[in-house]
């Protein structure tokens, strides 16, 4: 991390604690910004360090000015639309980066190596390895999120239906009451309602499932 990252870290932690403060608003802060809500409460915790590149992307995320993580602030300072984008879980842009900082460049000279692979090789491989392993957990992290949205809006969907069945199956009981049906298509008619109920229950718990799967699926993220 460079020297003037190390000075503003503070104040970045500080301010992302202001945007985040609302119940639920780090949950969906870290979504938009396509990042596990467990990571960036590490974050906030001061038990991660990030980089410049993942306060830029917070600022484009919530529509906040360039440079406002910059500077110290209190909630009166938070800009509507970025109050509003993280409330409502609507990001203004697409973070394609990453929160980790940016390693110092060593400025001591290494112990030559006394056999195999030479010092810088190996460092320049190891950290080659590194990025590409955070990528991959990166585009993970995403794909999940995104497949977890989805099934989120499906269990919403089902939960609250357009149509409320109590009140559908009381007029369709009303016809069987008021029509000379046969015995059969009454009966019919009654086990259709009944398959409907029991049906949507099993599918709601099927996407329970699905979900907590999901969410246990890279550590439980």
């Amino acid at each position: 991390m460079e020297d003037s990252d190390e000075l503003l870290l503070p104040v970045w932690r500080a301010n992302l604690v202001l945007l985040t403060r609302e119940v639920g608003a780090a949950t969906r802060l870290a979504r938009m910004m396509t990042f596990s809500a467990s990571y960036l409460k590490l974050i906030l915790s001061g038990q991660r360090e990030f980089s410049e590149e993942f306060v830029r992307g917070i600022e484009a995320v919530t529509g906040l000015p360039n440079g406002w993580m910059n500077v110290s602030h209190t909630g009166e300072d938070i800009p509507a639309k970025a109050r509003e984008a993280i409330d409502n879980e609507q990001p203004l842009a697409r973070f394609r980066g990453t929160a980790h900082p940016v390693r110092k460049k060593t400025v001591l000279r290494p112990p030559e190596p006394i056999f195999g692979q030479t010092g810088p090789a190996k460092r320049v491989e190891e950290e080659t390895l590194d990025a590409e392993a955070h990528r991959r957990q990166a585009h993970f992290r995403k794909v999940r999120d995104l497949a977890m949205q989805d099934v989120r809006r499906f269990e919403r969907h089902l939960s609250q239906m357009p149509v409320d069945l109590a009140s559908m199956r009381s007029k369709v009981e009303d016809v069987i009451a008021a029509a000379d049906l046969d015995h059969p298509i009454q009966a019919d008619l009654a086990g259709r309602l009944e398959q409907i109920e029991k049906h949507r229950h099993l599918l709601l718990r099927h996407v329970e499932r699905l979900q907590a799967l999901l969410a246990h699926i890279g550590g439980g993220d």
